[in-house]
């Protein structure tokens, strides 16, 4: 399939452009999705004409079925709830550590801020949590406390690693914030928060990344959500359609023919492995980063499906469009994270584990509420319960969604 020219893009207008935009790119590989993936995105091209609240990440409805599990004293909520409270990110006795300019290079070196910002970012939406399942104000307050001393003083983001760096504290950031404004009853320097969102973070993010898939998937979480906050129906639909292009330009499925969908320049046979990390061999589930590390690769997973937990809550559920992709990725690297001896094929045979807490969001969305079996996510999910925090903006997903229905 051609890729779209700029007079072609402008005719389509802005519904149809977050679909052609969605399908650059794949040039090589086989370029036409299935029929439910490319109806999927037909009706899901354009922002909610009105944005539900709280609405990034957790929903009330959500938020609502965790707090009288956590008062019921029933499991695995209540152990993931007194694991979250006895974390640092629950005290009421943080000082947040701002910065103007937060300066973060490759593997954290330099790191000025960086550490700092992406847990205050946590612990600014562990403390909403906190809020919501107690009503005690005192965690509201801190909650409120951090994002002011932030949005008074941030500026920029520098060096190599920032359009992560602005990803990953930009993930945790709306989810608290969307909490507190919504559910609490005074937060006077809101307005203040949304504009540094709107111009120290969006502008870092919304025109993604050509690294490594996990950067853009972050950013776009990121964008996403700070787009349900501003309610920018423009950023919205900029930040879904490179997302739409990225997923499936990360997770394969044999339907997209021998090889992996491309994305940007990246579309020739060897370009394509090249980026796989020298993998020439593609099964269901397999991800761009999978021979890299399944660290980074869990982040890349988790990065989506946390966009498709908001997405769902505006009302535009993108789970029908990516279960199929996302089930094979959770179970292809499940297995492996269990223990399966890797195959020759796979990786040169080695594997590099550590898939971290980010199996739990996905397991309910797929398994719980769509009915898909899902034997070895299963396994791997309540076997590491509960899930804790990566550090970075992966927190609490036990608490928040283990077997919620909302």
């Amino acid at each position: 399939m051609p890729r779209p020219t700029r007079r072609r893009l402008a005719f389509l207008g802005a519904a149809g452009l977050a679909v052609a935009i969605a399908v650059a790119g794949t040039t090589y590989a086989s370029a036409a999705s299935n029929d439910t993936e490319s109806a999927s995105r037909l009706q899901v091209a354009a922002a909610p004409a009105t944005f539900a609240h709280p609405g990034v990440f957790v929903s009330r409805a959500q938020l609502d079925f965790v707090r009288g599990k956590v008062q019921a004293n029933a499991q695995p909520w209540k152990a993931a709830y007194d694991q979250m409270m006895a974390s640092r990110y629950a005290s009421l006795s943080r000082t947040p550590k701002p910065r103007a300019i937060v300066e973060c290079g490759s593997y954290s070196n330099p790191n000025y801020g960086c550490t700092d910002e992406r847990e205050d970012a946590i612990a600014a939406y562990t403390l909403s949590l906190a809020w919501y399942i107690t009503r005690d104000s005192r965690y509201a307050t801190k909650a409120i406390a951090i994002m002011d001393a932030w949005s008074a003083t941030i500026q920029d983001h520098t060096n190599s690693n920032a359009p992560l760096q602005t990803g990953w504290a930009g993930s945790s950031w709306p989810r608290a914030a969307e909490i507190i404004r919504y559910t609490y009853s005074s937060w006077p320097n809101q307005a203040r928060f949304g504009t540094m969102l709107r111009n120290v973070y969006l502008p870092k993010l919304i025109n993604g990344s050509s690294s490594n898939g996990n950067w853009e998937l972050s950013m776009m979480e990121a964008a996403i959500g700070i787009s349900v906050f501003l309610e920018d129906r423009a950023s919205w639909d900029k930040a879904m359609a490179k997302f739409r292009a990225r997923v499936p330009a990360y997770l394969y499925v044999t339907a997209d023919g021998a090889y992996p969908k491309g994305i940007g320049s990246r579309d020739t046979k060897a370009e394509i492995i090249s980026y796989w990390q020298g993998q020439s061999t593609f099964v269901d589930g397999i991800a761009q980063e999978t021979c890299r590390d399944f660290t980074h690769t869990g982040y890349g997973i988790s990065a989506i499906s946390h966009v498709a937990e908001t997405t769902r809550i505006q009302g535009q559920d993108i789970y029908p469009e990516i279960a199929d992709r996302l089930r094979h990725a959770l179970g292809f690297h499940s297995k492996y994270q269990l223990g399966e001896a890797a195959p020759s094929w796979l990786c040169g045979g080695t594997l590099h584990l550590g898939l971290g807490p980010i199996t739990e969001v996905g397991y309910n969305a797929l398994h719980n509420r769509m009915g898909i079996a899902m034997s070895n996510t299963q396994r791997l999910t309540e076997q590491s319960r509960p899930a804790g925090s990566n550090n970075l903006f992966v927190a609490w997903e036990t608490l928040t969604h283990a077997n919620n229905p909302a």
